[in-house]
């Protein structure tokens, strides 16, 4: 097997094309569930069940259990991944990945169109949440797989894509708000992204020599409590926290606000950070400081907690304006996007040339513990509000 000098020439940068689109592609599914968090809460609060009779307001934490359901396969399947490995060839799992998933797209996209109780509505939809991000992990772990096996810079390309499926997401969603259609067929539109695939995984094949490697761990320990930081931190108020702050003005912007100011601004600027992290690298691995800024990012809960999130139940209102909000989000968004990019680059630089592919799958199990932590703690966080 050639090693990554003696790879041949990426001609046209055709590889780092493609490896871009598959980061693309991997987070769509989840931005576009959270871009389509609206019609969803909507849906759950008509009071009307299919039977035509009126019925009390049930508050679902829509949003919530979304975060919690799509987060928990992470962990799951970074056990499943290690056996599926040995037992699955890759070809297998990448394409019966994408038909599992296609499938339930399909399940999801007919579901729009059937009446239904709101309580049987909202556990389908959190089972298909659960099912396709589970298949979208071991996708996601298989790609990861593939990108290791080439030089360094074709994951940051790589990350760099899956920056900008939220942005994507987000353009989509202001495209069918524009077209005024009906909110189920808006539904449409944002699910049809879905049978790409989900969010970031743990590579199945490293698992044995991640156990066995705690040296490895010592190395990395830094690296590794930066990234679940991060995302602990931004999983924690985003989307449930951020979705739900309103606008002081009133007309049509108040239909634009959150995809323009909560998820557009949050996709746009996370892909801005990650892409710099090619340019710049500060700071350096080495520096006490990096560890230091991502714990100082513990100030965004607070402040977005105090934005003008309606329904409120405990918290004052302290920044209304919607111009201070957006200034939150995108300090927010970077600084989140920068971050993760550059614990994840570190970390393999860290320990011996050999053990770098060990490092980084290692790293992506931090990563998924700290999305689970974040989607965990935005439960008692929207409630303090």
């Amino acid at each position: 097997m050639r090693t990554k000098e003696e790879a041949p020439k990426d001609r046209g940068y055709l590889v780092g094309i493609i490896f871009f689109i598959l980061g693309l592609g991997t987070l769509l599914p989840w931005n576009f569930f959270m871009t389509a968090s609206m019609y969803f809460n909507n849906r759950l609060d008509t009071p009307e069940n299919s039977n035509g009779t009126v019925t009390a307001k049930k508050e679902y934490y829509f949003n919530n259990w979304m975060t919690l359901l799509s987060q928990l396969p992470l962990l799951l399947f970074t056990l499943l991944n290690s056996i599926l490995y040995q037992r699955v060839s890759e070809k297998m799992r990448i394409a019966g990945s994408l038909v599992f998933i296609l499938i339930l797209f399909i399940l999801t996209a007919i579901l729009v169109k059937v009446p239904m109780e709101n309580d049987r509505f909202f556990s389908i939809t959190m089972a298909t949440i659960w099912f396709i991000n589970s298949f979208g992990a071991v996708l996601q772990g298989s790609l990861f797989g593939l990108v290791g096996l080439l030089p360094q810079k074709y994951s940051a390309v790589f990350m760099s894509g899956q920056g900008l499926g939220g942005t994507f997401a987000a353009v989509a969603m202001l495209l069918a708000i524009a077209s005024e259609s009906h909110a189920q067929t808006d539904r449409q539109t944002y699910t049809f992204q879905q049978a790409l695939t989900h969010r970031r995984t743990l590579t199945g094949h490293y698992i044995g020599s991640v156990l066995s490697a705690p040296l490895i761990i010592l190395g990395i320990w830094v690296m590794a409590f930066c990234v679940t930081f991060i995302f602990t931190v931004t999983l924690s108020v985003f989307p449930a926290v951020t979705v739900d702050v309103k606008t002081v003005y009133s007309g049509k912007w108040e239909l634009y606000f959150s995809p323009v100011c909560c998820f557009l601004v949050f996709n746009l600027m996370d892909w801005t950070g990650r892409t710099v992290t090619s340019l710049v690298q500060w700071p350096p691995k080495e520096s006490r400081l990096f560890p230091m800024l991502v714990v100082f990012r513990v100030i965004f809960v607070p402040l977005l907690m105090l934005c003008n999130v309606q329904e409120r139940h405990f918290l004052p209102v302290f920044f209304s304006n919607d111009v201070l909000f957006v200034i939150i989000m995108m300090l927010f968004s970077i600084s989140s996007g920068y971050g993760v990019c550059l614990s994840m680059s570190y970390a393999p630089q860290l320990v011996a040339p050999k053990d770098a592919e060990t490092a980084g799958a290692l790293m992506t199990f931090f990563l998924a513990s700290g999305l689970s932590l974040g989607a965990a703690f935005s439960f008692p966080l929207r409630l303090l509000v």
